[in-house]
């Protein structure tokens, strides 16, 4: 009995070898690899369609702008190993002291304000670029890559594709699941912004100006990149001839304002809202008479935009409810309770969502 009992394990002993050899043998066929350094790589492919070796799995990434940052915070921000560009002060009441302080390393393009020796001491097993394709980034992102000897890869978002961003990003920093729920977030607040613009209808829309600058002479011309959220949700009065593609907008005089004479203005963070109701000039305007003007909530980014990323799925909320308070029916805490735990890993209190609409909201 025992004779047979060894036979038999000894049979499967030869069995599970011989399927070892095999199975090391085809390893050809399997997606892993290993690098030079012996650890396990994939093959990613990006929005670019370009295929790129990648970490199996990966702990220490850098984003390539802030709009990068934007984006991947909400979904790793434990991953940053540091930063495309600082926070702005006003962060520092919203984003843990962890992130806030991690180093800046600069932009992989665009400022071109690289820091590779920062790069190097901290060691990014990859960097992740995030936002709207332009014609070259292929050539771009192979260009990164070659400068700074770590895997790069590019995901596309807009506006209307940030639900598969997310998605793809799950995937490659392997949190699906996280990501999904951002996924569905950016749907439904896009989604529910179409249905009430549907009930709104063209006839309905307001007329509105968006200023910017410290003389609030600037305007977020229609059909700019900067106003595409703008466009969507009311009739954006800044029809200018030569459109800029800077979120500064473009400049325009007092006496075109008087012109546009609109329903409704917006004005940015930092520009002239708390001195207009006693500016002559600013007085002939209905919008100021009829106390019809507000300030952008900002913290740590203007809802609207600058730079135009996730925080736009927020701006959508307040000006949809800013506008059209009937029709959106958002209770505007609660959501900006909810976005700020989603996006920026942080529990508003009461005493924050104040002091952010303070300025915002339709006046009692």
């Amino acid at each position: 009995m025992h004779k047979k009992l060894i036979a038999i394990l000894l049979a499967m002993c030869l069995i599970m070898t011989m399927t070892v050899a095999c199975s090391n043998a085809n390893s050809g066929d399997n997606p892993s690899a290993q690098s030079p350094d012996g650890q396990s790589t994939v093959s990613f492919t990006d929005s670019a369609g370009r295929q790129v070796e990648i970490p199996a799995k990966i702990t220490r990434i850098a984003p390539s702008g802030t709009m990068a940052q934007m984006i991947i915070f909400a979904l790793a921000p434990d991953l940053f190993v540091g930063l495309s560009t600082e926070w702005a002060p006003i962060a520092k009441k919203y984003i843990d002291a962890k992130y806030y302080e991690l180093p800046v390393l600069g932009q992989f393009y665009g400022k071109g304000d690289l820091n590779l020796e920062e790069v190097a001491r901290v060691d990014p097993q990859i960097i992740i670029d995030v936002g709207e394709a332009k014609p070259s980034i292929a050539e771009d992102m192979d260009r990164i890559m070659n400068q700074v000897g770590i895997p790069t890869v590019h995901i596309e978002a807009t506006i209307e594709t940030m639900p598969e961003t997310y998605r793809m990003l799950g995937k490659l920093l392997g949190r699906e699941q996280q990501a999904e729920v951002l996924a569905q977030y950016c749907e439904e607040i896009y989604t529910k912004t179409q249905d009430i613009m549907k009930n709104v209808g063209e006839e309905g829309k307001v007329d509105l100006l968006y200023c910017l600058g410290q003389e609030g002479l600037n305007v977020l011309a229609k059909d700019s990149y900067h106003t595409e959220i703008l466009d969507q949700v009311c009739n954006n009065v800044a029809v200018v001839e030569d459109i800029s593609s800077k979120g500064t907008g473009n400049p325009v005089d007092m006496e075109q304002i008087v012109l546009w004479d609109p329903e409704v203005i917006i004005f940015a963070p930092d520009s002239i809202y708390s001195t207009v109701a006693e500016d002559k000039a600013w007085q002939e305007l209905k919008a100021i008479k009829n106390n019809n003007y507000y300030e952008i909530p900002n913290g740590p980014y203007n809802w609207m935009g600058n730079p135009p990323s996730v925080n736009r799925y927020m701006g959508m909320i307040w000006i949809t409810q800013l506008l059209y308070p009937e029709i959106a029916q958002y209770d505007v805490y609660e959501e900006t309770a909810r976005y700020y735990e989603l996006f920026y890993h942080c529990k508003l209190t009461a005493e924050q969502y104040k002091e952010l609409v303070a300025n915002s909201l339709l006046k009692k």
